[in-house]
């Protein structure tokens, strides 16, 4: 069978035989809003949440400063579609938009150009509404959770008045999910409170699809009070918008979440060989994204087996930290990371790990020697991957395919 995979702008082929292949991991795939204007308005008009299922009106006031955030380039959120409606909307309220700031969750990653912030957010309202970057380096404190992160917020944030936390709703390989109050950390955060929350990645229940992910509670204990209100977009595989919720920033979103279990939490039985791609452009943008469709792969591939990553990552490994993890000795990278968690280093422990349980191949543009350092085996196609992988496996090797690693959460067990 001929399977095609997302892959950059484009995509990529592969055949598999049918003896061998046990399924594609496709998405339950909802259907498209008829109009996502209309759609984003009724969810305005419509929060879910709260004691009173407190609307914007009720939150903010004329002459209000409101801080609006958004996603980076690395996210698939359709920022550009979202923010028309939602700014009428404040605008009908009496929300003017010279009181209305918007700022870029980009965490720890890189700050964008000014033409990739107007493609992120269309021209009309970047040419109306003041934009900025998050900076993690100008921050405030405002507390500490329980766990003991803490929660410095970029400080343009917290001298809004109101607080509105925009993104997209899909499965996290350790937040459970993204979205919701994610938009402030990692989003709006400190470098050092990105760290310490991300440090509760190794936690057992810090994985794909639970909102009981420690990662996620701790989120929500240090930042549900700087924002009251989300709106966040469901998209499928197409990244067309299925379902937008808005309202109380934990209620509203795990609402959202029910969409994405519905299309993408898959029952499958485990597998010789998984070839998995995060989905393309952004997904692939960088082996660091890219690495989260690995964490699904993980899931159902046997002991011993092969999962085949195939992702472009044109801007290469992505992170400069995680580079340099490379360099240490790999029985060294778990007690390090214990002992001292470094963002970016994590990626490096992570697969790691996964390499001692599986062969992973990777097709992608990295060149070989940084490949095989961030223990795979670099492949110039999926074919030669694949056929390599069925050699090593038997004639009888079963293989799943998953197009959409990154949005895609397979289980063997069925949902909960």
């Amino acid at each position: 069978m001929k399977i095609q995979l997302p892959y950059g702008n484009g995509c990529v082929f592969a055949n598999v035989p049918d003896g061998n292949l046990a399924g594609v991991l496709e998405p339950n795939e909802l259907p498209a809003v008829e109009d996502f204007g209309l759609a984003v308005g009724e969810a305005l008009d419509h929060p879910i949440g709260g004691e009173d299922r407190v609307k914007l009106s009720d939150i903010t006031r004329p002459g209000d400063s409101v801080v609006i955030i958004v996603n980076d380039i690395t996210r698939i959120t359709p920022t550009e579609k979202l923010l028309p409606p939602l700014v009428t909307h404040l605008n009908k309220i009496g929300i003017l938009d010279s009181d209305i700031k918007i700022v870029f969750a980009t965490g720890s990653h890189r700050k964008h150009t000014d033409d990739e912030q107007r493609m992120l957010i269309g021209g009309e309202i970047y040419d109306r509404i003041f934009c900025i970057d998050h900076d993690p380096d100008c921050c405030r404190r405002v507390g500490v959770t329980s766990r003991g992160t803490p929660i410095e917020i970029f400080t343009p944030v917290l001298d809004g008045d109101v607080v509105i936390c925009t993104g997209s709703i899909e499965f996290h390989y350790y937040a459970g999910y993204s979205g919701g109050l994610k938009s402030l950390l990692p989003g709006v955060s400190s470098l050092a409170s990105i760290r310490k929350n991300h440090a509760l990645m190794i936690h057992p229940d810090s994985v794909s699809g639970r909102t009981y992910s420690p990662v996620r509670q701790d989120i929500e204990e240090g930042t549900r009070g700087i924002s009251k209100f989300i709106l966040n977009a469901v998209l499928n595989g197409r990244k067309e918008i299925v379902a937008v919720v808005s309202g109380d920033p934990v209620e509203a979103h795990r609402a959202g979440a029910i969409y994405v279990d519905q299309m993408y939490r898959i029952q499958a039985e485990l597998a010789d060989i998984v070839v998995a791609s995060p989905g393309g452009m952004p997904k692939d943008i960088n082996l660091y994204q890219s690495q989260k469709a690995l964490e699904n792969a993980k899931n159902i591939v046997k002991d011993g087996g092969t999962i085949i990553l195939v992702a472009e990552c044109l801007e290469g490994l992505g992170n400069a930290v995680y580079e340099q993890w490379l360099n240490i000795p790999r029985e060294e990278l778990l007690p390090r990371l214990k002992s001292g968690f470094e963002l970016g280093g994590h990626k490096a422990v992570l697969t790691s790990l996964l390499a001692k349980r599986a062969n992973l191949h990777l097709v992608s543009t990295i060149p070989d020697d940084l490949a095989k350092k961030a223990y795979f085996t670099p492949e110039d196609t999926v074919q030669s991957a694949l056929d390599a992988a069925i050699l090593r496996h038997g004639a009888n090797a079963r293989v799943l395919v998953m197009p959409h690693g990154g949005l895609t959460c397979p289980t063997t067990s069925p949902p909960q």
